[in-house]
């Protein structure tokens, strides 16, 4: 087909302001993703919008397996939807009181704050 591009599970973006770090949970507008490679700011960086990835998680959140989760980009955690937060995905595992991660599978659409 004439106007395909890619797949859309890693998209090439320019880093954000303060770059990025590998694994690092990635806003950029209305799109989030987890960093493929570290980048400095402007650089070409991968960001994985679709899959399931480990990530940081607010260590007072309890989320069951299969809850809707969403990001906190000022604090750059996974927590549960809620005004400001972003919809990221579910949970693939239980993460309680105390766990500082959980499994999220990614939805890769768009996103907005609540």
């Amino acid at each position: 087909m004439k106007t395909f591009i890619q797949n859309g599970d890693v998209i090439t973006i320019p880093a954000p302001t303060a770059g990025i770090t590998s694994g690092d949970g990635v806003l950029v507008g209305n799109l989030f993703g987890v960093a493929a490679n570290t980048a400095v700011e402007g650089e070409p960086a991968e960001v994985a919008t679709t899959g399931v990835y480990t990530l940081p998680k607010a260590t007072s959140t309890v989320l069951a397996l299969g809850a809707r989760v969403a990001w906190d980009n000022a604090t750059k955690v996974v927590t549960t939807p809620g005004t400001g937060r972003y919809a990221i995905g579910v949970a693939v595992n239980d993460a309680g009181n105390g766990a500082a991660t959980v499994s999220v599978r990614l939805d890769g659409i768009g996103t907005v704050a609540s």
